[in-house]
């Protein structure tokens, strides 16, 4: 049988391209990684990389063996959650995944206010707009902005989240606000590089924001943001945390508004976990109040 970490290691030279890149992510000495790399390649008969002048390149038989892998790496890591939850009270590690935005906007004080109740509760936040697979525990709890499709997930809705077009008053002091969506193509737009199918979706109501417009484009959602707190430019952000200081200014507000009905959702099997059940419902209470101030 083969070890665990040989495979840990395998996923990290896969991320990291090198055997001391890996090395460094591992914590581990290079010579080491070497070892589990040829450890692994010899018990399943395989050539897992091959040299080129950029790194290590996988080879057809690494990425087929790379989804398996990480799934044995959330196995582990969801092993080592629980276990470490055993006790009085709420105790333990809770894996929560949200967007960009409500990881650096909102979670912060959720987190605060959650570590001064449950001193022996600890939180991993993962920071994507890309859905983790709770099925597979690559988290414990998610904030979607898709209702989840799995039978086997615990799901609240909190309500709508809403999106507007905002400035900052240096900008409209430079620039008077648009009356018309048409008047945004004499502004500077901020938004999206990559348009993805929700993206595609609004731009079926809003052709006026199509890529070609937007002047200054980034797909992370705090760099949008933060490029339309320093004026900028016009881009689309929360309503509620337009109101958050310094404060923006909606323009257009009639003209665009996209609702984005928000989820919090877990595994059915982790609903009687107590550190679980109080992170889901901290969640829930600060989401709804968040999708309530729009």
């Amino acid at each position: 049988m083969t070890e665990w970490d040989w495979y840990r290691t395998f996923l990290a030279v896969l991320s990291e391209g090198s055997l001391s890149g890996a090395a460094r992510a591992l914590g581990i000495a290079q010579p080491t990684v070497g070892r589990h790399i040829a450890a692994l390649e010899s018990a399943l008969g395989l050539a897992l990389f091959t040299r080129s002048q950029t790194g290590l390149l996988p080879t057809e038989a690494a990425l087929s063996l790379q989804p398996h892998a990480k799934a044995m790496h959330s196995t582990a890591a969801t092993l080592e959650r629980t276990a470490a939850s055993y006790g009085d009270g709420v105790r333990g590690v809770v894996r929560v995944t949200v967007s960009e935005v409500i990881g650096v906007e909102l979670m912060p004080a959720v987190l605060a206010s959650l570590r001064a109740q449950y001193p022996a509760l600890s939180v991993e936040l993962v920071l994507s707009n890309q859905v983790q697979d709770l099925l597979q525990r690559e988290a414990d709890i998610a904030v979607r902005m898709t209702p989840p499709k799995q039978d086997q997930l615990v799901a609240r809705r909190v309500g709508a989240i809403e999106l507007g077009l905002h400035a900052s008053p240096a900008y409209l002091a430079r620039q008077p606000a648009p009356v018309t969506l048409e008047a945004l193509a004499g502004h500077t737009l901020i938004g999206y590089d990559t348009a993805t199918p929700a993206v595609r979706a609004a731009l079926r109501r809003w052709p006026q924001l199509a890529r070609q417009h937007i002047a200054l484009r980034t797909d992370s959602d705090v760099a949008q943001l933060a490029m339309i707190r320093a004026g900028a430019g016009i881009g689309v952000c929360q309503v509620a945390l337009a109101r958050h200081p310094p404060g923006l200014v909606r323009v257009l507000p009639s003209e665009f508004a996209l609702p984005m009905q928000t989820w919090v959702t877990m595994h059915e099997d982790l609903r009687d976990s107590p550190r679980c059940r109080v992170t889901f419902d901290a969640l829930v209470e600060a989401l709804t109040h968040h999708a309530g101030l729009t």
